[in-house]
């Protein structure tokens, strides 16, 4: 991979990791002040604030799981190995990093990998 290439995916990565280390401290203080709140009223108002909290838990699992993808991309790029399939080390695609900037797996071995059991 070119050089010019790698300074354009290590900057979309590190834009990427910003954007979502603010996302995740603003869901952090979200969940605070509504574990904090006191103003749940009856059990509809509980069902809602329980509702809300899981959607933004689940979220924050997700943002946090694609961070250390992310940091593991950086990584990458620091000792040489960025941009090369770990299933079968060849070269991802352009195009795939361009989508999936952190991609661990090329095209095909993606698909295998998602085929076999955990």
């Amino acid at each position: 991979m070119r050089e010019n290439d790698i300074r354009y995916f290590q900057h979309m990565l590190e834009e990427r990791r910003a954007q979502i280390l603010k996302n995740i401290q603003g869901s952090s203080k979200e969940l605070d002040e509504l574990h904090g709140s006191h103003d749940v009223m009856d059990e509809g108002d509980f069902a809602a604030v329980s509702t809300d909290n899981l959607i933004n838990e689940e979220i924050l699992a997700k943002q946090q799981m694609e961070l250390r993808e992310i940091d593991e991309a950086l990584v990458k790029i620091q000792n040489g190995t960025y941009g090369i399939c770990e299933m079968c080390e060849e070269p991802i695609g352009t195009q795939r990093l361009k989508v999936k900037p952190f991609a661990k797996y090329c095209i095909t071995c993606r698909q295998i990998a998602e085929k076999s059991p955990a």
